[in-house]
Formats: C-alpha cells, sequence, structure tokens
C-alpha cells in the first residue's frame, strides 16, 4: 500500500471500491446530517496558536490508556459494519491495530463476532456492547469477553434507539450492522432499558475497566467518575444518532473539567486529519477515537490500507506539533488553540479539499 502518499488517496480508493449504498452509510448520518457537518465546522474552526524557537528535533507520540502503550494517542473505534468494509472485518481491524501499536474497541454488532477476533488476534482489545438481551443476557456476555482476554468492556450510552438515516431511508438500504443484530436473535430495544442502574450494576458484579461511550455533557461525565466508569468516551455517534446535537469538540472542555484528571476522557466525532487529533488534545482529550477514518481505510485495502493510513496520520501529527512548537503531548494545552471563522462549508469530506478538484 506504499502507493498511497496522503489521506486523501486512501479516501478517494474507499469510494471507488464501495457502492453507493455503503459509501454513503460510511459518509451519512442522521436525518438533516446536521450533527455531523458540526463536527466537522467546529474542528476546522479551531485554530492553532504556534509557538517558535522550541526544540521539536524528536516529537514524541507515544501515551497509554488503562496501562495500554499507545504508538499515537489513536483508538480503533467500534464499527459494527466494517465487514461490509473489507470481508477481513474486525481481524483485519485487530490485526492492524496490534501491529501499529494502538488499541481496538470492537463492535458487538462487527463479524466475525468478539471470540473469534479474539481467537485469532491475542491481547488488548476492549469489547463494546450494544443492550439487545436482558441482565442476564449481558451478564453472560462480559463474562465470556472476560474469558476471552478482553481489557475493556464499553457501553455506548446514545443510542437508545435506532435513529432515522435518511440518506439510507431514500435508498431502502439496510446497513449490514442491523442485519447481524436481528440475525443474532436480539432486540435492539433493550438499549432503551440501560440506566446509571447497568452501569452500577456492571462495575459491582465484574473486574473489568468500563467505558461509557456517548458523554456530551458535564454533569454526565461527572455522574461517570461518581459511578466508577474508568473511561469516560465524549461522542455524538459521528453525528448517527441525535441530529442537531453539539459538535463534540465543543463539548469537549467542559467534560475535561468536570472530570478533572480523574480518569482519562477519550473523544470523537468528525476526527479525519493529524491535526484535528492535536486539537483534540489540547482541549484535554487523552486519546481520539477515529470511526470514519477506520472505515475508508479499510475499503481501500483492508489491515495493509489501514496500517498505511496510521502512517501518515502519524507523520501528520508529528508535524503539526513540530510547527506548533511543542516536542511532547504533555506540551499541549489549551492555550494553543483558539476559535476563529472557517474558511470553507463543512462536509464529511471537507477534510480532504483536493478531492473536488479531481485528485
Amino acid at each position: 500500500m506504499d502507493e498511497f502518499r496522503t489521506l486523501t488517496e486512501i479516501v478517494k480508493s474507499a469510494r471507488q471500491n464501495l457502492t453507493k449504498g455503503d459509501w454513503d452509510y460510511l459518509t451519512g448520518a442522521a436525518d438533516t446530517e446536521a450533527s455531523l457537518r458540526r463536527n466537522r465546522a467546529a474542528l476546522e474552526a479551531w485554530v492553532f496558536r504556534p509557538r517558535i524557537l522550541n526544540d521539536v528535533h524528536d516529537v514524541q507520540t507515544e501515551t497509554q490508556l488503562l496501562g495500554v502503550p499507545l504508538r499515537i494517542p489513536v483508538i480503533m473505534p467500534p464499527i459494527g459494519s466494517v465487514q461490509v468494509f473489507d470481508p477481513s472485518g474486525g481481524v483485519g481491524v485487530a490485526e492492524a491495530a496490534q501491529e501499529y501499536g494502538i488499541l481496538q474497541v470492537l463492535s458487538s454488532a462487527c463479524l466475525p463476532d468478539f471470540e473469534e477476533v479474539a481467537a485469532a488476534v491475542p491481547g488488548p482489545r476492549v469489547y463494546q456492547l450494544y443492550l439487545s438481551g436482558d441482565e442476564a443476557w449481558m451478564d453472560d456476555i462480559i463474562e465470556r469477553a472476560i474469558a476471552a482476554g478482553y481489557t475493556g468492556f464499553c457501553l455506548t450510552a446514545d443510542t437508545q434507539v435506532y435513529s432515522r438515516r435518511e440518506r439510507d431511508i431514500l435508498k431502502r438500504y439496510v446497513p449490514m450492522s442491523g442485519r447481524v443484530a436481528v440475525g443474532r436473535g436480539g432486540s435492539f430495544n433493550y438499549q432503551t432499558t440501560m440506566s446509571w442502574e447497568t452501569v452500577a450494576h456492571i462495575k459491582e458484579k465484574f473486574d473489568i475497566p468500563l467505558f461509557v461511550k456517548g458523554v456530551m455533557e458535564a454533569a454526565d461525565a461527572k455522574q461517570c467518575v461518581e459511578a466508577g466508569v474508568d473511561v469516560v468516551w465524549v461522542s455524538n455517534h459521528g453525528g448517527r444518532q441525535l441530529d442537531h446535537a453539539r459538535a463534540c469538540i465543543d463539548a469537549l472542555p467542559a467534560v475535561v473539567e468536570a472530570v478533572d484528571a480523574r480518569v482519562p476522557i477519550v473523544v470523537d466525532g468528525g476526527f479525519l486529519r493529524g491535526a484535528d487529533v492535536v486539537k483534540g488534545l489540547c482541549l484535554g482529550g487523552g486519546g481520539v477515537s477515529m470511526g470514519r477514518f477506520q472505515g475508508f481505510a479499510m475499503a481501500a485495502g483492508g489491515k495493509d490500507a489501514l496500517l498505511q493510513a496510521l502512517r501518515i496520520l502519524e507523520h501528520e501529527i508529528t508535524t503539526t506539533m513540530a510547527l506548533a512548537g511543542t516536542r511532547t503531548l504533555q506540551d499541549l494545552t489549551p492555550e494553543m488553540v483558539e476559535r476563529a471563522e472557517i474558511m470553507q462549508p463543512a462536509s464529511v469530506l471537507s477534510a480532504f479539499p483536493f478531492l473536488a478538484e479531481g485528485y
């Protein structure tokens, strides 16, 4: 995959490889897709305030999350339909994440299932569960995940019901993740029953770090910490759930203040480039989750393309840090960024402006 020298080329290849239905599923969002556009608009509105004459000859990007070393502060998030983008599905992502030295969070709507992925690629991994059964069903899944070697467990809390994704409905497109859930005999309706009591039950019964994904308000972040949640995950599901939601990077500072460094914070929502990652770290994120980035790369060429995308992303991160005048992740602070007027209308592809010019 060395022929890919830019992320733009990877996205272009993904578009060429996917059907319209699968491409729209990857790039689309809920209803009017305002949340998706706002995620990108907010990321593009935060600009750097670079400092000069700092020694940046050896930029360091290594970090850790719950004791798991990360080569770069990026994690591969749960995508239920990743097997649509490449037949290797969750195994391909697992192999790329392990080889590159980052963390994968595997979706319960992904194929192969979580036990097969763990058997194929042993190592640190987080399992993300959609509740499609009762409490006893959930307990059984968690016990099996722990037995399979998963080192973290994630509840997605912003998916009480499945949103109306009009781009898909117009084509009568049913995403693979929905077909997997139905095929396994579950009911998505159990998601509506999830509550703080669910969190308390998991923390009381199981000895496994708990991520809660979908936090967008400081009050919820504070309650997560008080409930014993181990990682707070700022997310609006990439704009795919609640339409007209705040941008995740704009919600991040208040969450950081509420958490007060008591637990790590992960953030997602429109992050597609190395500069985006650095902005998220400046505003207090301990790690950045990149869903569509993962989908584009897998669609462009599976594991090998994802590895190449990560190499390019790391180069973008280190270049951005050096030009901003910082050498370590600890040097990244809120004072390094400020809000400014964006230069162009934001969209899911505005991170790749040269696509519109025919490159």
